[in-house]
Order: structure tokens, then C-alpha cells, then sequence
């Protein structure tokens, strides 16, 4: 290697280092891009069909799950806004933990949450003791506001711009191709993520759907001190929540029967209500937790990749990586798998036809896949 060759190496390791930490750092913000990317890829393709601009297309894909999901946020810290108002005047929370003279209290009072009403009360003071809280915590609120609206918009850019580009991304890869085992990894590994990742987005709406069905029909039978507040906001956080490893959906419909009970349980009016509640926790266990999990994981886990396996990377991902693991890890098992069933195989002189490229033997012969689905 001449002199000129090895300042370009040198240098070509340089960037190299200084892009992967560039991406190191911000690794949770796009690999949720990378999640977006192949969640919305689908739709992205299929609205060719009403000839509409690439930018369209793509702006489109993104606002169909991204504004919906704005909107779900905004709506539920609303009501717990509200609900908590109500709640704190109807019963003694004030007096209880000893905050008269506390925000507390003065949300109590608050009889107008309007806007007149907001306006009124701080005219007459009854907010300086927030207003006090938020400016003590200005520097830790900016912060952290300023840091979500930064990955906000980097997986927003980063999702836009792999939908435009990502065919070119593919391409450029395929440059370094030799003896077409690149390309098939790279085909292999981009159908397997797809079917992984747009699989994910299918539970959602799937488990979204069930839940809503399911805390509706037990509105109709149960009475109404019981009932299940807002069953279609429930329902569909239920969904979103169906992406948590292990907990998954238990953090919203175990806190939804505690909210449902507890009034109940401070009149001390009917106790025998909170048989209700129980079976509303028994049947969201069954119907909207375990057999949806039975039935349709299977369905959408992939086209190869193990169920098995695909569990443990969502359960093992946010324990290793931190949140974003949710999204990182099954990335990267699908990645390892993909490369053990193509790539390694060649490389050690094997013949892929005859391991069974077709359905590998590491995903069950009953396992179905995603596009029978």
C-alpha cells in the first residue's frame, strides 16, 4: 500500500470513528427511525398507487402514525388533568397529605378548569404556588423538553429521509457485493426486518382493537359505579402498551381496575361492586392479555425468526440497552439470524439450499408466518 492510499484509510477510519459516535450517541432516536422506517414502508409503496409525489407519500405514512399517536398523548394527559381535578374536590386529598396551602390544594378549589377560569385564578393567586414550583424547576424541565424535542426531530428527519432514500441507502450497499452473498444478506435481512417490524405495528392495532371491544362490552354489563372510564382511550393505550416486554399491557388495565375501584372503596357504599372489578381483571388478563399473545405473536413474529427468540430480545433488549432496546434488540437478532442463514454459511463452504433456506430449522414447522397472514 502506497502513501496516498494509507492517508485515505487513515482518514476514511477517522470519519468512520467520528460517525459511529455520532450515532453511538444518538442511537435511541434512530433506531426508533429505523422501527418508523420499516412500520410505515409498507404504506409508503402502496400509495404509489393514487400517483401521488414521493415527499407526499412520505409526509403521508408519517402522519398517519405519528399524529394519531400526538394526539392519543395529549388527549390522556388531558383527562388525568381533569380526573385528578375532580377527584382531589370530591375527596379530602388536601387534608390528607397535609396540603392546605399547597398546589394541591388550590387545584381543588378550581371549580372553572377553562380557560376564563385559569386566567381568573391566577389573577387571584391561586396559582402562584405552581407557577413557583415550574420556575424553581425551570433549568430540569428545559432540559429535558429540549432533549425530547431534539430525538423528536431526528427520528422524524431521519424516518422522512429513509423512506425517500433508502432504496439509494440499499443500492450503494450492493456496491460492495462479491460473489452476490451481500446482496442476498442484505435482500434477506431487509424482508426479514420488515415482516419483524411491521409485524409490531399489526399487534398494535390488533391488541388496540380487542381492548377496546373488551372494556366496552364490560361497560354494557357492569354498573356504573364501576365502569371502565373512557374504554376506547384505554383500549387503544392498552395497544401501544402491548410493545413493553413482560409488563406490557398489565400498566394499563391493573391501574385502570385500581382507578375504577377506588371510589367505590371511599364511599364504602357497595363493597360487593368490586366483584365487577375483579372479573374485569380476569377477563383483561385472558381476552386482551394472554390470547391475543397465543394467537396472533405467532402470526406476526416474521417470516423465519423464532418466536422464542424474538421474546427474549424484547425482554433481554430494554434490560441491556436501556429503553430503546425495545426497538435495538430484535433489530439485531433478526440481523445475527439472517447472517448465521446466509452469509456464515458460505463463508464456511456450506450450501444454504441444502440447510433448508426455505424455513430454517430453527423456527418450528407449526410456526406461522406473516404473509399467510
Amino acid at each position: 500500500m502506497d502513501e496516498k492510499r494509507l492517508v485515505i484509510a487513515l482518514f476514511g477510519i477517522a470519519v468512520a470513528l467520528v460517525v459511529g459516535f455520532i450515532g453511538y450517541r444518538f442511537i435511541a432516536p434512530l433506531t426508533v427511525a429505523v422501527f418508523l422506517y420499516y412500520s410505515t414502508r409498507r404504506l409508503f409503496h402502496r400509495l404509489e398507487r393514487f400517483r401521488l409525489p414521493a415527499r407526499v407519500r412520505a409526509v403521508a405514512s408519517l402522519s398517519l402514525i405519528g399524529v394519531p399517536l400526538i394526539g392519543l398523548i395529549g388527549y390522556t394527559v388531558l383527562l388525568v388533568l381533569i380526573e385528578a381535578r375532580r377527584f382531589i374536590g370530591r375527596y379530602p386529598v388536601a387534608e390528607t397529605v397535609g396540603a392546605e396551602n399547597s398546589w394541591v390544594g388550590d387545584l381543588a378549589r378550581l371549580s372553572n378548569p377553562t380557560l376564563d377560569g385559569a386566567v381568573g385564578a391566577y389573577r387571584s393567586g391561586q396559582l402562584d404556588p405552581l407557577i413557583e414550583f415550574v420556575s424553581e424547576q425551570a433549568p430540569l424541565l428545559a432540559s429535558t423538553l429540549g432533549g425530547l424535542a431534539l430525538n423528536l426531530l431526528i427520528v422524524v428527519v431521519v424516518t422522512y429521509y429513509l423512506l425517500l432514500d433508502g432504496s439509494k441507502f440499499h443500492e450503494w450497499l450492493l456496491t460492495f457485493d462479491d460473489d452476490a452473498v451481500v446482496r442476498e444478506y442484505l435482500e434477506t435481512a431487509d424482508a426479514e426486518l420488515e415482516a419483524v417490524l411491521y409485524g409490531n405495528l399489526l399487534n398494535v392495532i390488533a391488541i388496540s382493537i380487542i381492548a377496546v371491544i373488551t372494556y366496552t362490552a364490560y361497560n354494557v354489563v357492569a354498573p356504573t359505579p364501576v365502569e371502565v372510564p373512557y374504554p376506547a382511550l384505554a383500549g387503544a393505550l392498552t395497544g401501544i402498551a402491548s410493545l413493553i416486554p413482560v409488563i406490557g399491557m398489565k400498566i394499563v388495565y391493573v391501574p385502570l381496575a385500581a382507578v375504577t375501584s377506588v371510589p367505590t372503596v371511599l364511599d364504602g357504599s357497595d363493597l360487593a361492586l368490586l366483584a365487577y372489578v375483579a372479573g374485569f381483571l380476569v377477563v383483561a388478563a385472558v381476552v386482551v392479555d394472554t390470547v391475543p399473545d397465543i394467537v396472533l405473536r405467532p402470526y406476526f413474529s416474521g417470516e423465519t425468526t423464532h418466536v422464542g427468540l424474538l421474546m427474549l430480545a424484547y425482554i433481554f433488549g430494554p434490560v441491556v440497552f436501556g429503553f430503546h432496546g425495545l426497538f435495538l434488540a430484535p433489530i439485531v437478532l433478526v440481523l445475527a439470524l439472517t447472517f448465521a442463514s446466509t452469509a456464515l454459511v458460505r463463508l464456511l463452504g456450506g450450501n444454504p439450499d441444502e440447510a433448508g433456506a426455505e424455513r430454517p430449522a430453527s423456527v418450528p414447522q407449526g410456526q406461522r408466518r406473516l404473509d399467510e397472514f
